[in-house]
């Protein structure tokens, strides 16, 4: 008995399965300390084939018992099991164990059938092949024989058989014959020469029997209505003035042809004989009238030997011996055989006998072709068993840098980094509610192929860097786990802190876009206002009667260009007032203070949310990844930093490379500007307005400036003794208190003793 060895992988336990005998001991481990308990279909890179076979109830996904049933299946048939563990597709026949004999004797023969040089080992390459050659050669083990593989003589007979009876295809896609049907084609023409043997005793008429008895059954609804109303009229002779025309219905009916045509076509065939009997020459003409004749002139007189007249009795015989050749006739239509009626009789038994024997041949050949069928079974499972249960039962691939997970799709190349995880996802709202609930940074990405109409979507985890970069519609490159390459373009993130300093910085990062969007929208506010006051200036001045000589008075602070100006003054003022109280407040701290304030305000910020984002960190879990993409999983694959690092990486530069650091666009802008003509703004004139933007904001902020300098000795006192009255004003309001400077006298030296 093998002893199981548990490994960590980025935080979980998981049993190490390295070879086959490993995994028959690891699938009896309880189902609790499995990694996955089942798995989609879709977003597997292994063999369709294979997914197919280990899906036992067709469900489209794969559970505990279907690899318990697959392992031990392949367990009891090979004894020598080094093919299993290194995944290879080519069964070495001597590995093979005495419960698959079948499946010995079944390799030897496709060996034999491919003149294979070496038959001690049969490769998938070579099973598909033979299975493909026997199945075109029609030797499919299904019985069903496509005319194509049956002696020339045979095909014409085969091809009628399939074209009576529904259609039967082959494991090669071919319409064929089988026993089956070459059992119901006998006993259909055993009915229908029965059948047919009877033909002459109901055609009475001849080679035209059935052309006559269409023309019959063809007048029989009039005829059969007229020999009814003489038995009326025989009966109650005043019935025959009810199947007459009124004579206020002919007059009402006169000038109307449509009413007239109605009117006629309403009254019997001929006037109702007591007798029974039809006198040819007394039909009215109405719209049966054309249609009767013809079959007096071609149908009637030449069977009943009387054109004068028809009785009832003889329509009755006319009519029965009609019936009884159009049913002969149905019934010989309904036959599967009917299209080839005429050819029966030269059908041979000993053809059909050949026939029925070529499929019971080929019938024969089931079990061995079913064997070939269960030989792609175990070298499918010998390949690809060992490294699915890798991906299920332990999922080890997944952190380690060098391999591939079965479930990955492949690498994302986008904003110079490379993703080297992603998922399948096929419902996207439902994979980012899920993983919405996490804590890991996941892109959705729509990967495009070159060469295909076929778009898919993959879900990407972003592990380092940070997340702020990456926006919906930003483009990449994405490369499968088959090198293939195709454009990539992000179509949702959800975003979640990357690292922890970028989720102790967020929240100055949300505070300056909260800033910039209000100023923004101040800006974009006074914008309104200012193209407004403009606008109703302009309107006031065109629309505005001339006013009368008058002495010149102020303009309305409000409107028009002196509004503007003076609420641009009050403005600047209030900057101004705004940095001279800033000052003031300032001047009373030293830089100490300032550096111990703002880092006290850093630490009462980023300590909280850094604590939050080191708590999230620890909590990202890839489980959400898979179980998004219809994984079940019963443990979480626990994203540590070390694994985050090999998930999303930043490239190094390549080894032995050198940076050149001098910018070669300043070169390039250089010889532009010598051969341009410049048309922004001279030194001179830049340095001038800098002056003057320094100097009106100085002005501003004199008085505060001067006094924080004074206060700090930063000045002379003669300088503050000059300086400070100037600025103080000269006109005080009522009850205030002039504030004069006292200028310290230093105490008298002690009288001497």
């Amino acid at each position: 008995m093998t002893q199981l060895v548990y490994r960590r992988y980025g935080g979980s336990l998981q049993v190490d399965i390295p070879d086959f005998n490993t995994l028959t001991e690891a699938v009896r481990i309880p189902a609790t300390q499995w990694m996955a308990l089942a798995c989609p279909m879709e977003g597997i890179a292994c063999d369709p084939r294979f997914l197919a076979l280990m899906d036992a109830d067709g469900n489209r996904r794969i559970r505990v018992e279907e690899l318990r049933a697959a392992v031990d299946w392949t367990a009891a048939r090979l004894k020598d099991r080094k093919g299993a563990d290194a995944g290879s597709d080519v069964l070495e026949l001597a590995a093979l164990s005495e419960t698959a004999d079948n499946l010995k004797g079944a390799a030897e023969l496709v060996l034999r059938t491919l003149n294979a040089p070496d038959t001690t080992r049969l490769s998938l390459e070579q099973l598909r092949t033979s299975d493909k050659a026997l199945r075109d050669a029609g030797k499919n083990g299904d019985g069903i024989i496509a005319p194509v593989s049956l002696p020339e003589r045979l095909r014409p007979l085969a091809q009628s058989i399939i074209a009576a009876f529904p259609q039967v295809t082959n494991r090669a896609g071919l319409a064929g014959v089988d026993v089956g049907s070459v059992k119901r084609f006998r006993e259909e023409r055993t009915a229908l020469l029965a059948h047919l043997g009877g033909r002459d005793a109901v055609f009475t008429w001849g080679t035209a029997s059935l052309d006559q008895a269409k023309r019959v059954h063809d007048v029989a609804p009039l005829l059969d209505g007229y020999f009814v109303q003489c038995r009326l009229v025989a009966a109650q002779p005043e019935a025959a003035a009810s199947l007459r025309l009124r004579a206020d219905r002919v007059e009402g009916a006169l000038g109307d042809l449509g009413a007239m045509g109605k009117a006629a076509n309403e009254l019997p065939i001929a006037p109702p004989d007591p007798t029974g009997v039809l006198v040819w020459a007394r039909l009215y003409r109405g719209a049966g009238y054309e249609k009767l004749e013809a079959f007096h002139q071609e149908v009637a007189t030449p069977l009943l030997g009387d054109g004068v007249k028809l009785t009832d009795t003889a329509w009755r015989e006319l009519s029965a011996k009609a019936e009884a050749i159009l049913g002969w006739q149905a019934k010989r239509d309904a036959s599967a055989l009917h299209t080839v009626a005429d050819t029966l009789g030269s059908v041979s038994d000993e053809d059909l006998d050949a026939i029925e024997a070529v499929s019971r041949e080929d019938l024969s050949l089931k079990p061995t072709l079913d064997v070939i069928a269960e030989l792609e079974r175990l070298v499918l499972y010998q390949r690809w068993l060992l490294l699915f249960s890798n991906n299920f039962i332990s999922m080890p691939n997944l952190y380690l840098p060098k391999r591939r997970a079965l479930m990955e799709k492949g690498t994302l190349i986008l904003g110079g980094r490379k993703y080297t995880l992603s998922v399948l996802v096929t419902d996207r709202a439902a994979h980012a509610a899920l993983t919405g609930q996490g804590t890991t940074c996941i892109l959705y990405v729509k990967v495009m192929p070159r060469d295909a109409t076929d778009a898919y979507e993959v879900a990407v985890p972003v592990t380092s860097g940070r997340s702020t970069e990456l926006v919906v519609g930003k483009r990449g490159v994405f490369y499968d786990v088959d090198g293939k390459e195709s454009d990539a373009i992000v179509t949702q993130v959800i975003r979640q802190p990357v690292s922890l300093w970028e989720s102790m910085t967020m929240p100055f990062m949300r505070i300056g876009s909260f800033i910039t969007s209000k100023v923004e929208g101040l800006a974009a506010s006074g914008e309104k206002d200012f193209d407004a006051s403009l606008e109703s200036g302009y309107k006031q001045t065109v629309t505005a009667p001339p006013p009368p000589a008058a002495p010149p008075a102020a303009a309305p602070a409000g409107g028009g260009l002196a509004g503007v100006l003076a609420a641009g003054g009050i403005a600047f003022a209030a900057l101004g007032s705004s940095l001279a109280f800033i000052l003031t407040q300032v001047k009373s701290l030293t830089l100490v203070d300032v550096i111990t304030a703002a880092t006290i305000l850093a630490i009462v910020v980023m300590a909280p949310a850094g604590l939050l984002g080191w708590m999230k960190l620890r909590r990202r879990n890839l489980a959400l990844l898979l179980e998004g993409s219809g994984w079940a999983l019963n443990d979480r694959l626990m994203l540590t930093r070390g694994v985050a690092t090999l998930i999303t990486r930043k490239p190094k530069l390549p080894k032995g490379a050198r940076v050149d650091r001098a910018d070669l666009v300043r070169g390039a802008l250089r010889h532009t500007q010598d051969d341009d003509e410049s048309d922004s703004m001279s030194v001179g004139g830049r340095i001038g307005l800098t002056l003057l933007i320094l100097f009106v904001l100085g002005w501003q902020v004199r008085v505060p400036v001067t006094e924080w300098l004074c206060t700090y000795h930063w000045l002379s006192e003669d300088a503050c003794r000059v300086l400070l009255p100037k600025l103080v004003p000269t006109e005080l309001p009522a009850g205030a208190i002039p504030v004069v400077p006292v200028t310290p006298v230093a105490p008298a030296p002690a009288p001497a003793k």
